[in-house]
Parts: structure tokens; C-alpha cells; sequence
């Protein structure tokens, strides 16, 4: 498990690929590491949303609860990827659950910290908060492939009984 990242493992990741080292470090500052076990929940779905998460290691699985069903896993998160991005949207609640899928590690940051890393290090927060719009805009145009996956595998399972 990772427990301390260099500047260069963290700009193997899409999401910090083009950080300068001090801009790095600014952001290593309100980032905090989360060793975590395998089927752990990090949040529920309406929960407080208080953290954003960037994965380093293992998988996340993405749950939503519609009021008339089941859970649905909508989204796998693998290595570099982030979720949980109610909170930096700051929302109130978490409009998902996240379950990890196996030992994962990854860092949270707080909600209340986007603000301080901006006062911190403005050029830092700026870029990190453009590569997290990437980031979650390119995450929602992919679950529209999964969620009419999950549509059309209901269809079939309905068609059949």
C-alpha cells in the first residue's frame, strides 16, 4: 500500500500531470491518505458530503439507491480517478454511495479546504479545480454508456419472465 507519494508517482495521474513541484506541495497540504479495506463504505448516499476522494490504489464501487429499487453499482472507480465529487460541488449530501471493491488507498481532501487551497496557492487551486471539471465531466459522459447498459439488461430481464 502507498503510504507517502512522490511528485513524480503523483504525476503519473492524468489529474496532476501538469503540477509544478511547488504547486504539488501546496496541494499535498489539504490532501490527507486513506488506507482503506476492502467492502468498506466511505459514504451513503445522503450522507453529510464532506470529502472528495482521488483514488491511488484498489476500487471503488459507485452505488445509487433509486426509491423503487435495489442499489445499482454505477461506476467503478480504478487508480487516479475521483469521486465523491459532491463535496468539492458543495452539495449537502452525497448523491451516491461508494464501497470499496478491494484494500484500497487514496486521498481525501475536505470540503472547507478547496477554499484554503486557493487562498494558499492560487495557481494550484485553479488548475486542480480544472482538472477536476475534466475529470467529472468526462465520469458523467460515461455513465450515460453504463447507466443505458443497466437499462437495456433490465429490458432483456423483463422481456424474459
Amino acid at each position: 500500500m502507498i503510504i507517502l507519494m512522490e511528485n513524480y508517482q503523483l504525476t503519473q495521474f492524468a489529474l496532476f500531470n501538469s503540477f509544478t513541484d511547488h504547486q504539488l506541495f501546496q496541494l499535498k497540504k489539504v490532501m490527507e491518505f486513506c488506507s482503506l479495506p476492502a467492502d468498506m463504505v466511505l459514504f451513503e448516499q445522503g450522507s453529510l458530503a464532506e470529502h472528495l476522494y482521488i483514488l491511488l490504489d484498489g476500487e471503488v464501487a459507485i452505488y445509487y439507491k433509486p426509491y423503487d429499487g435495489p442499489p445499482l453499482v454505477i461506476a467503478k472507480i480504478l487508480p487516479g480517478h475521483v469521486f465523491g465529487w459532491s463535496a468539492a460541488l458543495k452539495r449537502k449530501g452525497y448523491s451516491s454511495s461508494a464501497k470499496t471493491v478491494r484494500d484500497s488507498a487514496a486521498f481525501r481532501i475536505k470540503k472547507s479546504s478547496f477554499s484554503s487551497l486557493c487562498d494558499l496557492c492560487p495557481d494550484a487551486g485553479t488548475l486542480f479545480l480544472n482538472h477536476l471539471a475534466s475529470a467529472i465531466s468526462e465520469r458523467i459522459e460515461n455513465s450515460h454508456l453504463e447507466m443505458l447498459l443497466l437499462l437495456r439488461n433490465g429490458m432483456n430481464t423483463n422481456s424474459e419472465g
